[in-house]
């Protein structure tokens, strides 16, 4: 057996979030991911990410984004290296890019730019407002989406100011976006022999992922709004509640979740009677509803009742960072990773999220700056 993406090579012009995350998932699943990073700016901006760092230009925030890639050093503006990137590229299968939208073709980073010299190439291309349109010279980041497509109005509490995430999710969902749109267009590429330009961006992305919302308003004109305790707007109980240790989060988002639950908090009569019986009566007494599983719920500890439900209901403890690091299942299921650092030993990053059967996937660190020079003495057309 072989990883998925063994055998294929992409070249990244990537730096920071999302770019990175994106191809972070190709080079967990074999692809050969080789940075391009410019020596003039000391490498790209996440090195230089702090607070935290393992050594000088390697932050915790570039070894999150970055594992099992390499990393060449070369300034695209000048012609001598630029001539070095194109005779890299006709080795490679695929050019990712996540620069501002009007720069590829500045660069000559595009389908067009680079088909003679490789025409089954497929160009990637990651922006924060797309490579065309009024924006496409715009720098753009993830708060700023959230801000714009309607994230921070529905996140936090109705009394209180707009929230963003407590991620940077656009990167990440856009991130994640493009790289299957990379593997989509190489499919279509080795099937044809014929590249292409492929496009995601920050803003659409953001937007699309409003989704059943956007559905609601485009087509019944309701403009969903933030509800107490992160409720889900249309079902209950689908919200936070107190216990006597802290907070859980509860979705009975089927009715048969809400007759258990009324059973295993002892009180099976709330499941019929006429406050609380369906979900458009729990709805309209959402209010009274919540007082009246806080008052159960907080006669236990959390961890009593996830215990209780035991997995019967759908429930989840509300941790900090640390204790969802430190949970027992996160060890179980082995979200965490160790790869060996050159200055600090083992560190731990999160594990790709994919899994393949039967196999280990890499878990090598992110690559010093330039420490893959090297490929450039070595590449041609295969």
């Amino acid at each position: 057996m072989t990883l998925p993406l063994q055998g294929v090579r992409i070249v990244a012009v990537e730096q920071y979030g999302a770019g990175p995350f994106g191809t972070q998932h190709l080079a967990d699943l074999g692809a050969e991911v080789i940075k391009i990073e410019n020596p003039n700016e000391g490498g790209e901006i996440g090195r230089h990410v702090g607070p935290y760092f393992f050594e000088e230009g390697d932050s915790h925030f570039y070894q999150s984004f970055n594992r099992n890639k390499k990393s060449v050093v070369l300034n695209l503006k000048n012609p001598e290296e630029k001539a070095q990137l194109i005779e890299l590229l006709k080795s490679a299968d695929a050019l990712y890019d996540n620069l501002r939208g009007d720069l590829p073709e500045k660069l000559g980073l595009t389908y067009e730019a680079l088909k003679a010299h490789n025409p089954a190439l497929v160009c990637c291309h990651l922006s924060a407002y797309g490579r065309e349109g009024a924006r496409k010279a715009w720098p753009g980041y993830d708060y700023l989406m959230q801000a714009e497509a309607g994230y921070c109005s529905l996140t936090g509490e109705p009394d209180g100011p707009p929230a963003r995430f407590g991620l940077s999710i656009v990167d990440m969902m856009t991130g994640t976006t493009a790289a299957l749109a990379l593997v989509s267009a190489l499919v279509g590429a080795r099937a044809t022999g014929v590249g292409r330009d492929i496009d995601v961006s920050l803003y659409d992305v953001a937007m699309h992922n409003i989704n059943y919302l956007g559905t609601w308003y485009l087509n019944e004109g309701v403009k969903t709004e933030r509800t107490p305790r992160s409720a889900h707007p249309s079902l209950t109980p689908s919200q936070l509640y107190k216990t006597q240790d802290g907070w859980m989060f509860i979705m009975c988002n089927k009715e048969k979740f809400w007759a258990v639950l009324t059973e295993l908090i002892g009180k099976p009569e709330w499941a019929s009677n006429d406050l609380y019986g369906s979900f458009k009566a729990r709805l309209a007494n959402r209010d009274q509803l919540t007082e009246a599983l806080d008052a159960v719920l907080m006669q236990q500890p959390t961890a009593y009742w996830l215990k209780h439900f035991g997995g019967l209901v759908p429930a989840a403890p509300v941790n900090d960072i640390g204790q969802a690091l430190d949970n027992p299942f996160a060890l179980e299921q082995g979200v965490i990773v160790e790869g060996e650092h050159p200055v600090r030993g083992k560190i731990k990053t999160l594990a790709c999220p994919i899994r393949c059967p039967g196999e280990q996937l890499p878990k090598r660190p992110a690559p010093r700056l330039g420490a893959h020079q090297s490929i450039l003495a070595t590449v041609g057309p295969r």
